[in-house]
């Protein structure tokens, strides 16, 4: 099928990736179902099977829909203040009661299934290039040298909120987040998050 930008085809697969995410939302990755994304989206189930195959084709096309929409990326002024920033707006999103439990399904997804899984790495990637202005902001500010890798920054900056999130099952606060992105700068400056050669 060829699909047309703003056509019945995008149109089909928005209205079955926002019936994936309320479905995420309400119940689950363990709950969720073609039919039930169907029906929520008003598309025919053999419609939603023929193209996305099952549940992990939908979280996969979801994901990827989402990799590539813009994420407010944070502006302070600082790096530090950037840093911050952007750990804390993780937590948030984890926090949220609405987003919260979608991203969570996200992640329960990948550790479930190899396409969500390659669709999630991509999703990230996608995420620390729009993120990587951060380091190349500091960078032309003097406040990083240009060796710093900006992936890596972002990767230590956003690391221990999912640590606790995913595998301590520890709480995550703005401190929390603070401490994250002060332990990722000292790290930059110190030359640890440097790109490899």
């Amino acid at each position: 099928m060829t699909s047309r930008p703003g056509g019945r085809s995008a149109r089909v697969r928005g209205a079955v990736r926002d019936a994936t995410l309320a479905e995420l939302g309400d119940r689950g990755y363990a709950a969720l179902t073609v039919e039930g994304v169907a029906a929520r989206s008003g598309v025919h189930k053999t419609t939603v099977y023929r193209r996305w195959g099952n549940v992990a084709g939908l979280i996969a096309d979801a994901l990827e829909m989402a990799g590539g929409e813009p994420w407010p990326v944070p502006d302070t002024g600082t790096i530090e203040g950037d840093l911050r920033a952007l750990a804390r707006l993780v937590a948030d999103g984890f926090a949220d009661p609405r987003e919260g439990p979608v991203s969570t399904a996200f992640i329960s997804a990948a550790l479930q299934d190899a396409d969500a899984a390659r669709a999630l790495h991509a999703f990230f990637l996608a995420r620390h290039e729009q993120s990587s202005v951060i380091v190349t902001r500091a960078v032309a500010r003097g406040e990083l040298g240009a060796e710093a890798d900006p992936a890596e920054v972002v990767r230590a900056t956003v690391a221990p909120v999912y640590y606790r999130l995913f595998i301590s099952r520890e709480p995550v606060d703005a401190a929390v987040a603070d401490r994250a992105a002060v332990a990722a700068l000292a790290a930059a400056r110190a030359g640890a998050l440097n790109a490899r050669e």
